[in-house]
């Protein structure tokens, strides 16, 4: 996506920026020496005082470390020029945090939804209904154009997601499949997030009802652990809304439920 084009809400693009200068400050330097010895060209890794061949444990650990801190440095590149652009006054510091949201899945013992339940999570898990091959984005099919630019949305703002994951809630006799569930690194949370496409049919409205209960079941609150977004059938989902949405959850989850220690 051209970076003119590229849009990110203010206290979310902040907290991005600040996440990337946090972790550059615990990346280590690093770079590849190459050397001759016994007449062949041999590599190894270096950060300080520190040189290790690449093939060693240590120096595998230390290369992806580095490249690791290219991906961020690239990351914080492109945050900052998306804030001079749109907004040029002084970054406000907005400290990345932990937050700890949990959710019930049938036993006594609530789930933190952090990395770690995100990463357990399939996607594309959902084959009870049969999807359309009408709108493939990344090697996935998505069942309308809303669900697909939702993906791509999720996608341009670096943001990982599951797409329609399997999914156990209290009360549950059967699995559930939220059409996404995206994972915020800054604040090392994830999120239940369903779209509804036809508003306008009374199922739609049944089901969103239901969906609702679904979630409050499970120890999950609207707009801070999942949300709902909205378009009929003959309008496009304005990402707009998205914007919005995201912004406000974030920063209402750093509020109401964080860690006093910082990633």
């Amino acid at each position: 996506m051209n970076i003119i084009d590229k849009y990110i809400p203010r206290e979310y693009l902040a907290l991005k920026i600040n996440y990337c200068r946090r972790l550059l400050e615990q990346l280590p330097k690093a770079k590849i020496h190459e050397r001759m010895l016994d007449g062949s060209p041999k590599q190894r890794i270096i950060a300080g005082k520190h040189r290790y061949s690449l093939n060693s444990l240590p120096g595998k650990d230390l290369y992806a470390k580095m490249k690791l801190r290219e991906q961020v440095e690239r990351e914080l590149a492109v945050y900052e020029a998306i804030w001079n652009l749109y907004f040029r006054d002084q970054i406000p510091e907005f400290e990345p945090m932990k937050t700890v949201r949990t959710l019930y899945t049938g036993s006594d013992t609530p789930v933190i939804m952090n990395k770690a339940y995100f990463d357990s999570l399939k996607n594309d898990a959902n084959a009870n209904y049969p999807k359309p091959v009408f709108y493939p984005f990344n090697g996935t099919y998505y069942r309308s154009e809303a669900e697909r630019s939702i993906a791509v949305f999720y996608t341009n703002m670096g943001i990982p997601f599951k797409y329609e994951p399997e999914v156990m809630l209290a009360g549950l006799r059967k699995p559930f499949y939220p059409d996404f569930v995206p994972y915020f690194k800054e604040i090392d949370s994830c999120k239940f997030h369903e779209h509804f496409g036809i508003m306008s049919s009374s199922d739609y409205i049944r089901d969103s009802k239901i969906k609702f209960g679904n979630f409050t079941n499970a120890g999950l609150l609207q707009d801070l652990d999942f949300y709902f977004t909205y378009n009929s059938g003959d309008t496009a989902l304005d990402t707009r809304f998205l914007h919005a949405k995201i912004n406000a959850m974030i920063f209402g989850s750093m509020t109401c439920c964080t860690e006093r220690t910082a990633h």
